[in-house]
């Protein structure tokens, strides 16, 4: 495991303030705002472990109310809304200096047997034939703003491995494309023996780093559609509204995941992004939506 994947599980190994009060770190982006993958992944965090154990989460929707400032910590307020036999839910309020900044609802469910189906997994090459973020993005020097952002989008995927099937929205700029993009994703190191190191479970722990991973390319389709290159090449400026996922099927964030994404629409300066992520045998483990913010600059 390197450096950077153990200072994510830190990131997402929160204190406990009160019974149901957690405080979690930030960590710099690559823009000057808190990720949203982070807020959703602690937010989740902090609802898990007010769920008794037998019970896995199974769907998230949440909303992005103010950008985060990542030079302080983020208090993590969790609601028991519900405890059910079969369902337990949870609503949660991240706070930073008073205010509201995001607010999250997520349900978990006991493990039930039941009717079986899935949509297929769609063709994709094998991960390991594609270049690593370290071979691809310095390709890109010319087209963004600063000669710096290969180096923090660098810094900031570090503990993630994460390869696109194709080329990023950024290699497109001025010619509109298919609003359909695919990446395969792990984390950077084996995660076996990392659930004692963050007091979780180990299935909370998987999908709370897939959470984390789920906001960092999903609106590119929606790039893609109108040749934007991005934030990076600085032809559209846009953030994350909400974000709804829902688990189907066991899987492990240490293991190549496929994010199969597109977008059926954009208007009003909003950009909607929907996608499935395939486990590398063809199982279909999580549906995401997030729809964002896109606006071409004035």
């Amino acid at each position: 495991m390197n450096q950077a994947l153990e200072s994510l599980l830190d990131l997402l190994d929160l204190e406990r303030i009160e019974q149901d009060v957690f405080r979690g770190q930030s960590r710099s982006a690559v823009v000057p705002r808190v990720f949203g993958g982070q807020v959703a992944a602690q937010a989740l965090v902090a609802a898990g472990r007010t769920v008794p154990a037998d019970r896995f989460a199974h769907s998230l929707h949440a909303y992005f109310l103010v950008a985060g400032d990542p030079g302080a910590p983020i208090v993590y307020t969790v609601d028991r809304i519900r405890d059910g036999r079969s369902f337990t839910t949870r609503r949660v309020v991240a706070i930073q200096h008073g205010q509201p900044i995001f607010h999250l609802s997520a349900s978990f469910q006991t493990y039930e047997e039941g009717l079986d189906h899935q949509a297929p997994m769609p063709p994709a090459p094998d991960p390991e034939t594609l270049p690593t973020a370290a071979e691809m993005l310095p390709r890109y020097h010319d087209v963004f703003v600063d000669p710096g952002v290969a180096d923090r989008l660098l810094e900031a995927r570090e503990a993630v491995d994460l390869r696109y099937v194709g080329e990023p929205p950024f290699a497109f700029v001025g010619d509109p494309q298919p609003p359909r993009s695919q990446v395969w994703f792990r984390t950077n190191g084996k995660l076996d023996g990392a659930t004692e190191a963050t007091e979780d479970s180990a299935h909370l722990l998987h999908v709370c780093l897939a959470t984390y991973v789920s906001d960092m390319t999903l609106l590119d389709s929606v790039l893609l559609a109108h040749g934007r290159g991005g934030w990076a090449v600085g032809d559209v400026v846009g953030a994350s509204l909400d974000h709804a996922m829902w688990f189907h099927r066991p899987f492990r964030a240490d293991e190549w995941l496929l994010y199969d994404q597109e977008s059926p629409s954009a208007s009003g300066g909003r950009g909607l992004g929907q996608a499935r992520i395939y486990t590398r045998d063809g199982r279909l483990a999580i549906t995401v939506i997030q729809e964002g913010v896109v606006r071409v600059p004035r």
